[in-house]
């Protein structure tokens, strides 16, 4: 029954065109290196592509972009200082965060094709996050706190502070936060408080951390929320009229007392009409005068 069974699978697997006997693996797929330190990614296959099977390494960094690290046989120039191909084996002599990303083996021969993903992580310790906290914020409105850390890896995630005291994630669950409306994203860095009051007042600060190394934590800036001034608001629009007022009435008394220059009435301009003398004289009520006489 049991071979009966194999013989099945075998069939099953011939007649679908998959062949377990391709094989590319690795001892480990998730590799993790200190930065400028040294890393060997592993990549074995079965004897089944050939003697002369071909091995690739291509690289796929962190925004999608790939490359190649071993072709021909050979590191390709950016890599050829720092990296050497073993059977079986890549190693690096150094890494740098730049090299964080998924790195594949591929092999073909036999006219078969075979492939494994490892992932680099470099580690790199957090860097004093850069955090940008506003200083005065009037109540009822949307305020907007964020922290960043480029350099850590891997990504760091991030934790907010006010008045020295770790703010939870979700303040709901907490009872001395019950009644605070702010949301945190641990992931990019953001406290965001959707309607600012009073209580929000303190000293924020922000912390970066990974595994790589010891947390870093920006220094404390203090934000104080405060009410709208409806006082002053309404007294400025009063100070405002008051002004417009006066002006109105000065030019009042000016233009009454004849400080101001009146309007001239505009005379129309006498229309000229020339009429041109005659060749034989003027004629006046039809007769003919002679001007002067010619004698030959």
């Amino acid at each position: 029954m049991f071979v009966s069974g194999l013989v099945s699978v075998f069939l099953f697997l011939h007649a679908t065109g998959i062949d377990c006997a391709f094989t590319v693996t690795t001892s480990n797929a998730d590799v993790r290196a200190k930065e400028n330190e040294g890393a060997d990614l592993y990549c074995t296959h079965s004897a089944d592509f050939g003697a002369n099977a071909r091995v690739e390494w291509k690289f796929k960094d962190m925004k999608g972009s790939t490359t190649h690290v071993i072709f021909d046989g050979k590191p390709t120039t950016p890599y050829a200082n720092r990296v050497t191909k073993f059977d079986g084996m890549l190693r690096f002599s150094k890494v740098t965060r730049k090299d964080n990303g998924e790195y594949y083996c591929a092999v073909s021969g036999s006219q078969k094709f075979g492939e494994v993903k490892v992932k680099l992580t470099v580690l790199v310790p957090p860097s004093m996050p850069m955090c940008r906290v506003p200083t005065s914020v009037t109540t009822a409105r949307s305020v907007l706190l964020s922290c960043h850390d480029a350099q850590g890896s891997p990504p760091p995630t991030y934790k907010w502070y006010k008045d020295n005291n770790p703010l939870p994630e979700d303040p709901s669950k907490f009872a001395a936060f019950r009644n605070y409306t702010y949301k945190i994203n641990t992931v990019n860095g953001n406290l965001e408080f959707p309607l600012a009051s009073k209580m929000d007042t303190g000293d924020y600060s922000c912390e970066a951390v990974n595994d790589a190394g010891p947390a870093k934590r920006c220094e404390a800036v203090r934000m104080e929320v405060h009410d709208i001034n409806t006082g002053g608001i309404v007294a400025g629009v009063i100070v405002a009229l008051l002004a417009l007022a006066l002006l109105g009435f000065g030019l009042w008394y000016a233009r009454r007392k004849g400080y101001l220059p009146k309007k001239s009435a505009s005379q129309p301009k006498p229309s000229v009409v020339y009429q041109p003398t005659s060749e034989y004289g003027d004629e006046e009520d039809g007769e003919f005068k002679q001007k002067s006489s010619f004698v030959v």
